[in-house]
């Protein structure tokens, strides 16, 4: 699975003009499902969102998680993460999982990430999105449960 994380000081995401998901601070995940992906990915990407130091303790360094202050998780399902441009110009998905097997595991993330103490809001599956947030810092990460950098 992939994420990119960003920390956020606001962020909604609407479908057909509804606000669906909303969160004040914290962080928002965009996720993405790959076809190798399996329910363990979901519950090691959940607790890496979930205990990413990206934000500033007393002293200005970043050493504190989205639970340690409190914060919530506006998780946001986003296929296009696993667009490829090696190729052409045009992406190519075949690295995502078909829809209802990725359904599956955003949930089990969604759910790992709310056991571990986290309000988590999120978009509508397979629905055509507007994303809304203000990047605090700018502070945005990758995370990949496959990818060794």
């Amino acid at each position: 699975m992939r994420a990119v994380l960003q920390r956020v000081s606001e962020a909604r995401v609407e479908v057909g003009g509804e606000v669906v998901g909303a969160i004040k601070g914290g962080l928002c995940a965009l996720i993405a499902v790959a076809t190798t992906d399996q329910l363990s990915d979901a519950q090691w990407l959940a607790e890496k969102v979930v205990n990413a130091r990206v934000f500033e303790d007393d002293a200005g360094k970043m050493n504190l998680s989205v639970k340690e202050v409190n914060g919530a998780l506006l998780a946001i399902s986003q296929f296009t993460l696993m667009g490829d441009l090696r190729r052409g110009n045009r992406p190519s998905f075949g690295a995502a999982m078909v829809p209802d097997e990725a359904r599956v595991l955003f949930e089990a993330f969604c759910a790992h990430a709310a056991q571990q103490g986290v309000r988590v809001e999120t978009g509508r599956f397979r629905a055509e999105m507007q994303v809304h947030l203000v990047n605090q810092g700018p502070v945005t990460v990758l995370i990949d449960s496959k990818r060794e950098f």
